[in-house]
């Protein structure tokens, strides 16, 4: 009790601290701000692998994939779901596989059937 109000001053806030400095974050920001084209990846489309895979090749910091998740939550950047279809879609394709394959898969299963998994207990049939 002697130390009073410092010992119920905040410290800050919890968790682990950024394994980058504030320069290594501030490079990175400006690489994933350039575009993946730019770092030589073949589309427009920044991932959690990447990023991690970004900090590990210039800075040899690991990250796993939830850890990239809060390195671009902490730099402001979310995790953002494409809002147009793939130019690659094919329509005809997918209309096909609802009618012909989703069926089956989705197809009831018996609730019931002759037979037991014990060994002492022989199947009726």
């Amino acid at each position: 009790m002697a130390a009073g109000g410092e010992a119920l001053a905040s410290k800050g806030a919890g968790g682990a601290k950024c394994k980058l400095t504030p320069a290594q974050v501030a490079e990175l920001e400006e690489v994933l701000d350039a575009g993946p084209a730019a770092a030589g990846y073949l589309d427009q489309c920044w991932t959690l692998a990447r990023v991690a895979d970004q900090a590990w090749r210039r800075f040899g910091v690991e990250y796993t994939l939830a850890g990239a998740a809060v390195l671009l939550h902490r730099i402001g950047w979310s995790v953002q779901v494409p809002a147009r279809r793939a130019a690659e879609r094919d329509e005809g394709k997918i209309a096909r596989w609802r009618e012909d394959t989703w069926p089956v898969i989705k197809a009831r299963r018996r609730t019931w059937a002759p037979g037991s998994a014990s060994k002492t207990s022989p199947a009726r049939g």
